[in-house]
């Protein structure tokens, strides 16, 4: 598979843009483990014309994450192709346009999913964003509005016919956000045009390898996204069987990276999320003290003394962590 001149392997697995979750070590992480591509938390695109430096620092890339993209989101046409354009600078791989956060602060601003409620708008600034850079444009998006407006698959045509170069579909509408199951069924139907001859990459409830091969199977799509299923398991990507004891290690090391990333009280805060969503721990019984204590650690040592507890409790135990009971993603 191949987006423009990026090429991705047979039957890529992909990491969703997730905001405060795909930080570069956590997409570092994740690219070790096989993720054939990744992509940066969604930015905002008004913020990064005015400059906001909490969101020009969500541009920083390194060379041994490639490949990589950048995602922006906005309702405004000339926002997103002067912050396409800053983006491009910042030198990703593609950059990818979100139409599909459904989260009200976006969505109900007109932004993310709100965006498929104005069709002409949206391909608009696709189309302009197009023009106005060199790097692959890419689109990720949701079924429709709701379950009443289900437009994917003459979306798809529309957004290909703007000159972008992949699409990612989620398969849940706006008015879902997390909820229910994700219908693929849409997905497949959009990869079985005849008129599409650009990538699809599906996304929705994809909570391990197995549940990925099944999706490029039955719907036939081009890659396969994975969201909140990485949550504390950035080796969801790989076929390598790992024990408790090096999962532990590689959530103390996503915590020591996270920590010298940006100091210790915010790397801390920023890794006890990875940490109490981890299907690492499924195997502890009474389990919901130990996450509490997780959630509210402040300082590296008692974080880590908690997982070395963890470990104990663990320790010839790997029989009963599978490692695939995990929230959907989003």
């Amino acid at each position: 598979m191949k987006i423009g001149n990026i090429e991705l392997g047979e039957r890529p697995l992909f990491l969703a843009p997730m905001e405060d979750v795909t930080d570069i070590g956590f997409r570092r992480l994740c690219k070790r483990f096989g993720a054939a591509m990744v992509y940066t938390e969604f930015v905002s695109a008004e913020a990064l014309i005015r400059d906001v430096k909490s969101t020009i620092s969500k541009l920083a890339i390194s060379d041994d994450e490639r490949p990589v993209g950048i995602q922006i989101y906005g309702r405004d046409v000339e926002a997103m192709v002067e912050a396409a354009k800053i983006v491009e600078q910042a030198g990703p791989d593609l950059i990818d346009l979100n139409f599909g956060c459904p989260v009200k602060k976006v969505a109900g601003k007109g932004a993310g999913a709100g965006m498929l409620q104005n069709i002409p708008k949206l391909l608009e600034i696709t189309g302009k964003v197009v023009q106005a850079v060199k790097l692959p444009v890419t689109v990720k998006t949701r079924l429709g509005w709701n379950h009443e407006q289900l437009i994917i698959t003459t979306l798809a045509e529309q957004l290909q016919d703007c000159g972008i170069q992949a699409l990612t579909i989620h398969g849940r509408t706006r008015s879902q956000m997390y909820t229910g199951e994700a219908d693929w069924t849409l997905i497949g139907e959009v990869k079985r045009n005849p008129r599409i001859h650009i990538p699809i990459i599906g996304n929705g409830d994809i909570t391990s390898l197995d549940a990925a091969d099944a999706a490029f199977e039955r719907y036939g799509v081009d890659a396969v996204m994975i969201g909140r299923a990485t949550f504390g398991a950035p080796w969801i990507f790989s076929r390598e069987q790992l024990t408790v004891d090096e999962k532990i290690d590689i959530l103390e090391e996503q915590l020591r990276i996270n920590i010298e990333r940006i100091d210790e009280k915010r790397g801390v805060l920023h890794t006890r999320r990875h940490l109490a969503a981890t299907p690492v721990f499924k195997g502890i019984p009474n389990f919901r003290q130990t996450r509490i204590a997780m959630l509210r650690a402040e300082r590296a040592d008692e974080l880590i003394g908690i997982l070395e507890q963890c470990r104990e409790l663990l320790r010839g135990h790997d029989d009963v962590v599978t490692g695939n009971q995990i929230p959907r993603e989003v």
